[in-house]
């Protein structure tokens, strides 16, 4: 159902915004689950897309406000009762985007650089991007035993009964590896839509909004007959788990797949970089009318499947395949307002308030401007931008939007500039707490100073708590920590761990809160109580220190292992650190008096004079830091943002006050039983001309090794190739075994 009296949009304000955005996402998660789920329909597609768009044109005009649980960032529904749950054999991965040509150039050049390659030295294979729903199919000695759903790309849905309906997908194979899993995209051709609704309304039935969505909804149905009845279509591009290999190639496993009774894209080509990507995307975009079914870009594979196995994958991506998305809609409309919104790091982020206007099918009522910099036509070295334009207050501007949650200003038209519009200013105050807003040299953000003073910051701070990468609490997402923190339940993630003794049976004073019940009350505090059991990584990572991401927080969990080594290096490495600030401030110094005084700098001489002075550090503090900053990836910026941290007084009580509630376990050292470097420490340094740096470390860190980026008497073996300078010299004074790539990989057994 809907509500006939909603408030108008531009009338919200974000009391207003916010209730509406939990009244819309509780009305839409009810609708995809009678849809999806239950296959009974509670609102017509009509209805349900009104409510989409209302949901949107909120979020875009208060982006602050937008929910964890978001009805714009979902598709489709939980598996359902009768779905089994399938675990993936190998994740499902999403791919990363491309917009522009540029974008396309820098993933060639992020591929070579990886695999240490020259220019046009990559074949690629670029095909349609299907929009449908991604399927993986498991063949075992040629019998097809089971199909799933991507679901989030660990965990799917059985729909194994559905799938055999579909006449694109071979029940058997013959000729084919024992274990074979194929991926690929369900769809519906634009002649089958069309069909499909014909008869659907012709028996009073249910019209489908599109056909990405007719395919969906007809794969996750319950009963098999009703998918048998939906004319659903099956494009093979990709595969999981195998036996053996299908192919040296991209393009041989396609062909092997098509061999094999399956329908692949015969748009599919291989190309020689970029030029020639980017020339097959034109030609693809240019038939797109014609298709008969819906794409909405080209996706590019590096063709050569070592190579593949070699880059591998990030956290959710492969780093040999993007997709390049089709050209994002623009629009121009009144900049009426410029918002100053607070994040969790105290960023000051300027959101354009716009005159609605619908942009690639949406209705946007705000967009980004990035920083201070972009606002005035400039870049962070000062370079100027959209030729030197600064936006106002006022202005006629462009807005982009290209899959991202927020979109863009683009350009302004100064021909429609109103008279007496003034250059904006950004603030030197936070608006949130009035602290100073400071900006740091070679940081493009100003950030308040305000810390835990600032109610902004304390928000954000324990919403990346509970955020999916972090703790991620069942039932406990930013709608509730703005409810809970609001009200003074929340106000430091350990307060979280309290809820329950804090509020006497914490039960009682939970479940009659409007929409909680007794159930929902057990379930949050059972899932609060599951979570003080939780890995290294996730800790360090929840805190929200700034710098430190996901990747930082599992480099830092992987080399100290334990939080009580990690806080014990810390702490001794404090007094180093101050130093090391010390000797840089004088370095820098030293180097404007030179300058100055037409002389060369005396930049060793100075550090070590710094270093050198009394009162000498205490034992094991440079020792301290420079393990620190030596672990690969971190380096001096990170270290100082951690080791500050730790050392604030009301910080680090917040932090023991909540690790006292934790049981915080280790990481998983990996299976190094044969391994003969598992425990070492190891540095690379020169130039490597078998793999490159990156790889080299994946595969040290793969065998139970420590990679560093410095050499310290804790090093137990340096790796030198051409080049190697002051790391093989400190190597050989410290009497650190030194070997070649040559002697690494036999080493390693990968000769």
């Amino acid at each position: 159902m809907t509500d006939d009296t909603e408030i108008d949009i531009e009338r919200l304000d974000e009391d207003a915004a916010r209730t509406e955005l939990a009244r819309l996402a509780d009305l839409l998660a009810g609708a995809d689950a009678a849809y999806h789920t239950e296959d009974a329909p509670v609102m017509s597609d009509a209805a349900y897309d009104r409510l989409k768009r209302r949901n949107a044109a909120i979020e875009a005009r208060f982006p602050e406000l937008k929910r964890a649980d978001s009805p714009s960032d979902r598709v489709g529904a939980r598996p359902a009762e009768g779905f089994a749950k399938v675990t993936h054999a190998q994740r499902m991965m999403s791919l990363g985007n491309a917009f522009a040509p540029e974008d396309v150039s820098a993933f060639d050049t992020s591929v070579r650089k990886y695999l240490g390659m020259g220019p046009g030295t990559v074949a690629y294979t670029a095909e349609p991007k299907i929009d449908g729903l991604s399927l993986s199919l498991r063949y075992e000695q040629g019998e097809l035993v089971q199909a799933a759903t991507r679901g989030d790309g660990a965990v799917g849905e059985n729909v194994t009964a559905n799938a055999l309906t579909i006449e694109d997908i071979p029940q058997r194979l013959t000729d084919a590896p024992d274990l074979l899993e194929v991926r690929g995209e369900v769809y519906m051709s634009h002649a089958d839509f069309a069909a499909l609704n014909a008869r659907q309304a012709a028996r009073g039935g249910k019209s489908f909004a599109n056909p990405r969505n007719a395919a969906a909804g007809s794969l996750r149905q319950l009963d098999a007959e009703i998918t048998r009845s939906r004319p659903l279509r099956f494009f093979a591009y990709g595969w999981g788990a195998l036996s053996e290999p299908l192919a040296e190639t991209q393009m041989g496993a396609i062909a092997r797949l098509k061999a094999l009774g399956f329908s692949t894209n015969d748009l599919t080509r291989l190309c020689k970089g970029p030029e020639e990507l980017l020339a097959h995307y034109r030609v693809i975009e240019e038939q797109r009318a014609t298709l008969g079914y819906d794409i909405d870009g080209v996706v590019y594979k590096v063709d050569d499947l070592a190579l593949q196995a070699r880059l591998g994958f990030r956290s959710t991506t492969p780093r040999w395949a993007i997709a390049h998305k089709f050209p994002a809609e623009t629009a121009w409309t009144r900049l009426e307002a410029i918002d100053i919104q607070v994040g969790r790091t105290g960023a000051l982020s300027p959101v354009a308030r716009l005159t609605p206007v619908t942009v690639g099918g949406v209705v946007v009522s705000n967009a980004t401007l990035h920083n201070e910099d972009y606002i005035a036509g400039r870049d962070s070295s000062g370079a100027p931008i959209r030729d030197g334009k600064d936006i106002r207050i006022g202005d006629w501007v462009q807005v982009y939007r290209a899959g991202d949650v927020i979109p863009k200003v683009a350009d302004v038209d100064l021909s429609k500039r109103p008279e007496g519009a003034e250059p904006y200013i950004f603030p030197r105050k936070c608006p949130e707490c009035g602290s100073d807003a400071i900006r740091e040299e070679g940081d493009s953000v100003r950030r308040c100073t305000g810390g835990l003073i600032c109610p902004a910051q304390a928000v954000e701070k324990l919403k990346h708590f509970v955020s999916r990468a972090a703790f991620d609490i069942e039932g406990l997402g930013a709608k509730q920590v703005e409810q809970f923190h609001a009200d003074g339940w929340i106000a430091e993630p350990v307060d979280i761990f309290a809820l329950r003794d804090r509020y006497g049976s914490g039960m009682q004073q939970l479940k009659n809160r409007e929409g909680w019940g007794e159930k929902s009350a057990q379930n949050l505090f059972a899932a609060i109580d599951e979570r003080r059991t939780i890995p290294l990584n996730r800790v360090i990572f929840a805190l929200g220190i700034r710098h430190v991401g996901e990747v930082g927080a599992a480099d830092l969990a992987r080399h100290y292992t334990r939080w009580p080594a990690m806080i014990a290096s810390l702490d001794a490495a404090r007094p180093a650190m101050e130093r090391h600030l010390k000797a840089e401030a004088a370095v820098l110094a030293e180097r404007a008096a030179a300058a100055k005084e037409g002389r060369r700098a005396r930049v060793t001489d100075t550090r070590a004079a710094i270093w050198a002075e009394d009162p000498p550090l205490p034992a094991g503090a440079r020792a301290a830091w420079e393990d620190l900053v030596g672990v690969d990836g971190i380096g001096t910026t990170v270290a100082v943002a951690l080791v500050t941290a730790f050392a604030q007084p009301a910080e680090r009580a917040s932090i023991d006050r909540l690790v006292a509630q934790l049981d915080i376990q280790p990481v998983e050292a990996p299976d190094t039983a044969d391994s003969p470097v598992a425990g070492k420490t190891v540095v690379f340094t020169g130039s490597l001309e078998k793999m490159t740096r990156a790889e080299a470390k994946a595969r040290a860190e793969a065998l139970g090794a420590k990679v560093s980026g410095s050499v310290s008497k804790k090093t137990d073996l340096l790796v030198a190739g051409p080049g190697a300078g002051s790391k093989a010299a400190k190597a050989a004074e410290l009497g650190i075994e030194t070997i070649d790539e040559d002697g690494w990989l036999e080493l390693i057994g990968a000769a």
